[in-house]
């Protein structure tokens, strides 16, 4: 089996758990009431209270750059890109090594079998 087909088959099945999860969970979400919680009043709001806040303030896409999302994005890309490369080279030199030596070998067995064949003939 590949592993690329057990993947498939586990984004399935979890997929699958997550669609049942959700359908037995919307009537009790249906019937919850559409109250937003309130604030505290008159106490202070505590230390994570305070950041917490602070971190929704922030905006994380403020100083968001398609230009240089894209940048990264593609050398990312080159570098796998390289990647192959080299290894395809790698291995397709070692396919020539192969070949390489598998024709020394006949090379051999035929000069063996010629030898032997003069010794013969001589006898």
């Amino acid at each position: 089996m590949s592993y690329e087909l057990i993947a498939t088959i586990i984004l399935f099945g979890s997929l699958l758990g997550m669609g049942v999860l959700i359908f037995r969970k919307i009537p009790v979400l249906v019937e919850l009431p559409e109250v937003s919680p309130r604030k505290k009043k008159g106490k202070a709001p505590g230390f994570f209270q305070r950041e917490l806040e602070k971190i929704k303030k922030i905006n994380p896409f403020k100083s968001f750059s398609y230009e240089i999302f894209l940048q990264k994005i593609l050398s990312k890309i080159r570098i796998l890109s390289l990647k192959t490369e080299n290894r395809t080279f790698n291995w397709l030199q070692k396919l020539r090594e192969k070949s390489k030596k598998e024709k020394e070998n006949d090379d051999y067995w035929q000069k063996l079998k010629k030898s032997t064949k003069n010794k013969l003939k001589k006898r």
